[in-house]
């Protein structure tokens, strides 16, 4: 950890206590340093820029009037990233119901567009959109623990309290999601 990480991480619970009586520049200075790393998760969630942006800043404003209920200031970087997470969740969910209703309006209408082979296609695809490619291919919240872990450098306790759940079944899924991945790369390098 860098001296600047653990200066934030030393002011978080005296900030959060501040934040709480609602003091607005405590609470920036609480999400100021954390905007670009909550960006990255929910862009790896979302695969899209534009709805990530509107979860974190979600997120943010559910923060700032969650905070006085927030038990353990200690806490705090594992709450926000489950509220992030959680509006990750939302926003694939009502993406979803906008899809299905856009394809039965297609099928009423009677036309249906079939996409034809896209830039995965290509025999000459870089490595990183590969990557890119399969990691698309995976389940959102195996996309989400992913970057936690291997992108965030958390470890898997740390991944555990901001999922909310167990240590053991955190590192189980940390593997089936490695392991989806490495069939994910199987496929796009065919």
């Amino acid at each position: 950890m860098t001296s600047v990480a653990a200066t934030i991480d030393s002011l978080t619970p005296a900030l959060v206590e501040r934040a709480r009586s609602g003091d607005r520049a405590a609470f920036e200075a609480l999400i100021s340093g954390r905007v670009v790393r909550l960006m990255r998760l929910a862009t790896s969630i979302l695969l899209h820029d534009a709805d990530a942006g509107d979860a974190v800043q979600d997120s943010c404003v559910r923060a700032w009037v969650e905070l006085p209920r927030l038990r353990d200031p200690a806490q705090f970087d594992a709450w926000l990233w489950r509220i992030v997470i959680n509006a990750c969740r939302t926003t694939l969910r009502r993406r979803h119901r906008t899809a299905v209703r856009e394809i039965a309006m297609d099928h009423a209408t009677g036309s249906v567009d079939t996409p034809g082979p896209g830039p995965g296609m290509s025999e000459n695809i870089s490595e990183v959109e590969v990557v890119r490619l399969s990691f698309a291919r995976l389940d959102p919240d195996r996309r989400a623990i992913l970057i936690l872990h291997h992108v965030e450098g958390r470890s898997v306790a740390e991944i555990a309290a901001v999922l909310g759940i167990p240590e053991g079944t955190a590192k189980w899924r940390l593997h089936a999601a490695r392991q989806e991945l490495g069939r994910a790369l199987k496929v796009e390098r065919r």
